[in-house]
């Protein structure tokens, strides 16, 4: 059998889909779990403020839990991980430790780090919260896919769920409100394979070419 890891990002795309039947028995490990975070972070964001912050549910008892709220899925228990996707509409406020990070790296010199964390400074905090929280979402879904792909390229199934109560996942989990939840997302082993799906033909999608 090939190496999971050594097959193309096309194959990976190709052969990824939403899986909905796992195996209540496999596991992954939290340094695995990890792992695949830390590369889905290298995903793409909105003035580099990596607005995204992620709660994992691993033991049993809380995945049962997290069940209850999620429209009694059942991949939500049996999976080995749910990862849960949150949006931070102050994303802002981390601003000085991501550009200082960068300077520290050597990417940028300390006059620009300076004239970005200013015009950061001045610019986020009045855009309307809800304005941050669109691009806050619209990032969430570049470190989602991101990390659906990298669980396909180590062997692993998902499936993205937005179907849940979020007020209600926020306060049975005291989220704090510079937080939001965005979409769960169950990594595991499938133990059925996952419905096929077809897409739409290409002409039908791009809309004009200029």
């Amino acid at each position: 059998m090939r190496n999971v890891l050594t097959k193309s990002l096309s194959e990976v795309i190709k052969e990824r889909h939403s899986v909905r039947k796992y195996d209540p028995v496999f596991t992954i490990s939290q340094e695995e779990i990890n792992d695949m975070l830390q590369e889905a972070i290298q995903a793409p964001s909105s003035s580099n403020l990596q607005p995204w912050r992620f709660m994992v549910f691993q033991d049993k008892e809380a995945k049962k839990e997290l069940r209850a709220i999620a429209n009694n899925q059942e991949q939500v228990e049996t999976a080995s991980a749910i990862i849960a996707i949150l949006g931070d509409k102050e994303m802002y406020k981390s601003v000085e430790k991501v550009y200082r990070g960068a300077f520290e790296a050597g990417f940028m010199d300390e006059a620009n780090m300076t004239r970005l964390i200013e015009s950061t400074n001045r610019l986020y905090p009045n855009v309307p919260e809800e304005v941050r929280k669109n691009i806050a979402s619209f990032d969430a879904g570049l470190v989602s896919m991101q990390l659906m792909l990298i669980a396909k390229a180590k062997g692993y199934d998902t499936v993205p769920m937005g179907g849940f109560d979020k007020h209600q996942f926020v306060q049975k989990y005291k989220v704090d409100d510079r937080y939001f939840p965005i979409v769960l997302i169950a990594v595991g082993k499938a133990a059925a394979p996952a419905f096929k799906t077809t897409r739409l033909p290409l002409e039908d999608v791009i809309i004009e070419y200029r």
